[in-house]
């Protein structure tokens, strides 16, 4: 019989999981069907004729509220490895598994085979304090060959984001992780001049594969691929772009509704770093906080200082699609024609005001390409239910069938949760025809995606 790493004394995985299990009054099967592995699978874990992978953990550890005790008792060396270390080393790649709780180490394993380590410091719940030891083996890249891969990846990763706001996010996840393992490779190979380079564009791309986990209603996924994106570029001592990550992860929490945690990582954000263009992004993520608390005059005043950075951005000419020292794609929407209003918007409908939301809102969705299928849905979602809430049903009917006639080839959770809520403000109306019409397309487009595929949606989805 195997048995799991054990975290403490003699308990093992399988042992504990039965513990947690019976006593949350779970059966097997239940917790089989919540986790969405086999009941004869979980049958053998339990009993210790199966190790429990990650992933397992992470839906047990979830679903039983074992705040990352069952996690802990996973092994992370891979058999026949050499023990995972720590402390300050040179070279390599880092790579790690989604990072949730502190106090834990991670496997991770380099481009050349070589065990790397992970690990999430104390005091840091968000999990974005990474300490990372590696070491390379093979022989370095010339500049100019690594100047040339990364410009074809520059190039790649434009397109995956064109095609990302086209199509799924399963039609661009090959591409995404594929490029990451080569960019690894690269900065595995390259001087060290050049490996920050590698390592800032490989951080990029796991930072959209988070996104796109996120639309695709997997927050688990969107929280593993956000801690890969904060140590890539940790390591890269890309600090704004470590910063931005808290962003994205605050952007994860506004989905969950979850205001303060919104507000705290913004701040973090903003303390963590040097560039304006981040401070302003985080300026615009803690408003948004503040008003889904109801705080109009912190919301406010967070929107003037993310208005008065971005303009000081602006000044200094870093406003474009790269900067101009190295050529990195800037954090930030790349599509949305006027972020600042759409977050203005989103803020004035979150608190209670949806005509003064229409009123900003009004006039930007067709500033928006009409190439950018993600951004003109989602920013229409939200002009449609700000329509909707301040009594201009007419217009907000209107608008329906473009917007969810694009969401089952977007499949995106974002945008159906925006559709659901504006479900729920035509409902008032039961006897208006067009309400009726919308709720109809709105059905629809919320039976795709997670729901078809027959996953449980998760609090994005």
């Amino acid at each position: 019989m195997r048995e799991h790493a054990m975290a403490r004394g003699s308990v093992t995985f399988g042992v504990e999981l039965r513990r947690r299990r019976e006593s949350a009054g779970m059966s097997l099967r239940a917790l089989s069907d919540a986790v969405n592995f086999s009941y004869g699978h979980l049958s053998k874990v339990e009993r210790g004729e199966k190790n429990a992978s990650v992933d397992l953990a992470q839906r047990c550890d979830h679903e039983l509220s074992a705040g990352g005790a069952l996690r802990a008792l996973v092994r992370t060396k891979a058999p026949g490895k050499p023990p995972i270390s720590g402390g300050p080393a040179e070279g390599g790649v880092p790579w790690t598994a989604p990072c949730h709780s502190a106090g834990e180490t991670y496997g991770l394993l380099a481009a050349d085979q070589a065990v790397q380590a992970v690990h999430v410091m104390p005091g840091q719940p968000d999990s974005q304090s990474v300490q990372l030891t590696w070491c390379m083996t093979s022989a370095p890249v010339g500049s100019a060959e690594v100047a040339r891969a990364l410009g074809h990846f520059r190039r790649l990763y434009a397109e995956c984001r064109s095609l990302g706001q086209t199509l799924g996010p399963l039609a661009v996840r090959e591409i995404l992780t594929s490029s990451i393992d080569s960019l690894r490779g690269i900065a595995g190979s390259a001087r060290p001049a050049d490996r920050a380079a590698a390592l800032r564009l490989a951080a990029r791309f796991a930072e959209y594969a988070g996104w796109m986990a996120q639309e695709a209603g997997d927050e688990n996924g969107a929280l593993g691929w956000n801690g890969r994106a904060a140590a890539l570029a940790d390591a890269a001592d890309d600090t704004d772009f470590v910063a931005y990550t808290l962003i994205r992860r605050a952007e994860m929490a506004l989905y969950r509704e979850d205001a303060h945690a919104v507000v705290a990582l913004a701040r973090r954000a903003d303390a963590q770093a040097r560039g304006v263009r981040v401070r302003g992004l985080a300026a615009q993520r803690e408003a948004q906080g503040h008003a889904l608390m109801g705080d109009d005059a912190a919301c406010l005043n967070a929107l003037g200082r993310a208005a008065d950075l971005m303009a000081e951005e602006r000044a200094g000419g870093t406003a474009g699609a790269v900067t101009a020292a190295a050529g990195d794609p800037v954090p930030g929407s790349a599509h949305l024609a006027g972020p600042a209003d759409f977050v203005s918007g989103w803020c004035m409908h979150d608190l209670g005001r949806p005509a003064d939301a229409v009123d900003v809102l009004t006039g930007g969705l067709e500033a928006i390409p009409a190439e950018a299928g993600r951004a003109r849905a989602r920013y229409g979602a939200r002009l449609m239910l700000a329509l909707a809430e301040s009594g201009e049903l007419a217009e907000a009917c209107a608008m329906t069938e473009a917007v969810t006639s694009s969401v089952v080839l977007l499949d995106s959770a974002t945008i159906r949760a925006d559709l659901r809520r504006l479900s729920h403000a035509l409902n008032r109306w039961p006897r208006h025809s067009d309400a009726r019409q919308a709720s109809r397309h709105i059905a629809a487009a919320l039976h795709t995606g997670a729901y078809v595929r027959g996953h449980a949606p998760s609090p994005l989805n």
